[in-house]
């Protein structure tokens, strides 16, 4: 089947094509000669966009301006009307349903689903290791594909020159996502090249691989991983061929705007080889040095014969939690409630607490009760009502940490108040609290707080919020 390729920024293999070489696109002035038949009626499987005039008028005496201008409204008069219709086509879809009718397809058929239903709104996310296969398998469906990778500048050489052998093998550029620089030299000089041996992967891995990867997802629909379930022990064993993205947002913002696709999940990791080397496709040559799971150089080393292939991330780490956060939103931990429900009618994680940073501010109910009883205030203060265990609350935690961290020095605290149990019913009355998580801004000069409405819950969008308000 031959190859179609396209890059992150590239244009869709169904682009729009011209008799006349001089024809600006979509919004542009020119005049549609009557000679001119749209290529559909000619060839069914390629579509162009032809706009008619509102008004017959004699050539002679036609205004080029209001001809523009016309032209223009019927251009975003029909991509409004491609946005609606998309936008309800997705609401039709119910995607728990849409995995359990690919549980037992083929990542080949699985990927196909994927890159028919999605197009250029999603991107195969490589990650250096034996997600080659996912490219391959998009290469063999015959549609066009996008790839994307983050380079967190402490990566292998062997993995630099892996990412170019793949380019030039299947003649793609990779779209390549690195941290904020600023962040990076703020972290390193406050808590030095290694702090991770010490405290943790989770805040190294948040500011040079979380964050831009949220970057990149908020220009997508849906994103494509490698995740298997054979992977790690605690974390994948129940991930879906599909889902709504827990974690992250797309394009469109808010909870369910990004579909993510796992085609391999039920594929075993010696069968992925098995398919590796019967297409004969490049693969990092660190494999060939014991090396599984590949991941930055100083967190990533061999393992030994019967070891599982996790246990070469994080050596130092407990064996049953590690994810770096890419996915958190997919790990299944033992610890679930038995009620599977979080209060908004989603199955929930048990977890002990969340939003743990020096930039966050816990209050307790004294604490918060202060804040309410305060018309002027010294400063003002953005506090999330969460419950640990809401999936909800654990998917905006890394913007939220971000955002507080972010704000860190500029005269707004930031905190949070656990509102579950017994301080529930407090909540309720007093703080406004109908569902997990509630966002709410303290202004200096004002008795009550206000409530942040909307589900986007990105940085930009809270930091818009209070920028209003402040």
């Amino acid at each position: 089947m031959a190859s179609a390729t396209a890059t992150l920024g590239s244009v869709s293999s169904h682009s729009l094509v011209s008799r006349d070489p001089k024809a600006a696109l979509i919004g542009s002035a020119r005049h549609l000669e009557a000679s001119i038949v749209p290529s559909a009626v000619t060839n069914p499987s390629r579509r162009r966009w032809v706009v008619k005039p509102l008004h017959a008028v004699e050539p002679a005496k036609r205004n080029d301006s209001v001809a523009s201008l016309a032209a223009a409204r019927m251009a975003e008069a029909v991509v409004e009307e491609k946005r609606r219709e998309r936008e309800k086509e997705e609401e039709e879809v119910d995607y728990d349903r849409l995995a359990r009718e690919l549980e037992n397809s083929s990542p080949l058929e699985i990927m196909d689903k994927a890159l028919e239903k999605f197009g250029n709104d999603i991107a195969i996310a490589f990650s250096g290791a034996e997600d080659v296969a996912l490219i391959e398998y998009a290469r063999l469906t015959g549609r066009p594909f996008r790839v994307f990778s983050l380079d967190t500048g402490r990566l292998n050489p062997e993995t630099y020159r892996f990412f170019d052998a793949v380019e030039k093998h299947y003649g793609i550029h990779i779209e390549y996502m690195f941290p904020d620089a600023v962040e990076v030299q703020a972290f390193v000089r406050s808590k030095g090249l290694f702090s991770f041996y010490e405290d943790g992967h989770q805040e190294c891995c948040r500011v040079r691989k979380v964050r831009p990867l949220r970057r990149a997802l908020k220009g997508l629909r849906a994103w494509i991983t490698g995740q298997r379930k054979d992977q790690s022990p605690g974390t994948r064993a129940q991930i879906p061929v599909v889902q709504a993205d827990p974690s992250f947002e797309g394009m469109d913002g808010g909870i369910g705007s990004l579909i993510k696709w796992n085609p391999v999940a039920n594929v075993e990791g010696k069968d992925i080889w098995n398919f590796l080397r019967t297409m004969d496709v490049p693969v990092n040559s660190l494999h060939s040095q014991g090396y599984v799971s590949i991941g930055c150089e100083p967190c990533t080393r061999p393992v030994l014969p019967g070891q599982h292939e996790r246990e070469g991330r994080w050596w130092w780490e407990d064996a049953k939690a590690k994810e770096c956060g890419l996915h958190k939103g997919n790990i299944a931990q033992q610890g679930v409630q038995k009620s599977g429900s979080d209060g908004n009618g989603a199955a929930t994680i048990n977890k002990s607490d969340i939003f743990e940073t020096q930039a966050i501010v816990n209050l307790s109910r004294p604490g918060i009760e202060n804040l309410l009883r305060m018309e002027n205030r010294r400063e003002p203060w953005l506090v999330v009502l969460y419950a640990p265990w809401c999936r909800f609350c654990q998917g905006m935690e890394a913007s939220f940490v971000e955002l507080a961290e972010k704000l860190s020095g500029t005269g707004i605290k930031v905190g949070k108040f656990r509102a579950d149990g017994d301080l529930k019913p407090f909540a309720q009355q007093e703080l406004q609290l109908r569902s997990f998580p509630t966002i709410l801004f303290f202004p200096k000069h004002a008795s009550r707080p206000i409530k942040y409405s909307s589900e986007r819950r990105d940085v930009d969008s809270l930091l818009a919020f209070i920028n209003a308000l402040r």
